[in-house]
């Protein structure tokens, strides 16, 4: 099968389309042919030898977590899945060597849900990732219905997903982004405000009562400000910045999860989550995917198309 691989780690020119052999399903997992897969900046930092210390990696490394595709084979005793349907998934094992941006996965159960009916091949793979991350992030700091919260670069992957599982929960949504992305985040039901200094004062001119939770997808004094704004300080998590349990708040390492897959999936097909895909590219065509991630202006997701 083709696939990107890297033999040592390093930037977007390590990578190259290479022939190697297609993985088998394992007794607990299905064989994927990929449609399409999502490029996350923690692909980047994979490939660059960045998260070495958290993750164990293996080399030569096929990345990407992020899949959207057809079962072509089940292992022995899988009953949850056959051959010919369709699955997403968010596919992180614990050695990470084995990935999406290929034509064919191996997916451990523990990774996959069936794919949205509502979004194309190329959005269903952009969600995964963006998504588990939205809904643990949530989750962990208790998120609930009437509330009012602020999501720091709200306009990028998983900024915008975790504005519309917000509103879905019934929340009240501010989200920080440059001013060429206000439209974008109102259509996702946000009041959008500008970053950058003031903005703390903007926010309370929005809520004078403070806000309830903040989730950080930026770094920088993202917390610290969430933290003067926040009722309770303790109600900020953050997925960029592990400084931030010493703060008093929360760090969140997303992880694969079924039913938050099924729940996601779930929220697409009834309208009220979506995935804006700012540009596709031929897996040939991966070192420009991470280019243009590298430049952090990506509104949405981008996605390789592999089959």
């Amino acid at each position: 099968m083709k696939a990107i691989l890297t033999h040592q780690h390093g930037g977007p020119e390590t990578l190259e389309l290479a022939e190697i052999q297609a993985p088998e399903a394992g007794p607990d997992s299905v064989l994927v042919r990929v449609k399409a897969a999502g490029v996350n900046p923690v692909d980047r930092h994979i490939v660059a030898g960045h998260l070495n210390s958290l993750v164990p990696v293996n080399l030569p490394l096929v990345p990407g977590f992020d899949v959207a595709g057809v079962v072509d084979a089940v292992g022995e005793g899988v009953t949850q899945y056959a051959v010919g349907d369709e699955v997403f998934g968010y596919v992180r094992t614990d050695v990470v060597q084995h990935g999406t941006y290929a034509q064919f996965v191996a997916a451990p159960l523990f990774t996959l849900a069936r794919k949205p009916a509502a979004l194309n091949w190329q959005e269903a793979a952009g969600l995964p990732l963006v998504g588990l991350t939205a809904l643990q992030a949530w989750a962990r700091v208790g998120l609930k219905t009437g509330e009012t919260v602020l999501v720091h670069a709200a306009a990028g992957g998983v900024g915008s997903a975790a504005v519309q599982v917000a509103v879905a929960k019934g929340a009240r949504v501010i989200g920080t982004a440059s001013e060429r992305n206000h439209d974008f985040l109102r259509s996702l039901g946000a009041e959008p405000v500008t970053y950058g200094d003031g903005l703390a004062d903007r926010v309370r001119r929005l809520a004078p009562e403070s806000i309830d939770a903040a989730l950080d997808c930026v770094g920088g004094d993202a917390v610290a400000v969430s933290q003067e704004l926040l009722k309770d300080s303790s109600r900020v998590v953050s997925i960029v910045d592990p400084e931030v349990v010493q703060r008093g708040g929360h760090h969140v390492f997303t992880q694969p999860d079924p039913a938050d897959l099924a729940e996601l999936s779930a929220l697409a097909d009834a309208g009220k989550l979506t995935v804006h895909v700012e540009q596709t590219f031929p897996l040939a065509e991966v070192a420009d995917a991470f280019r243009l991630s590298e430049t952090a202006r990506v509104r949405g997701k981008i996605v390789l198309e592999v089959g």
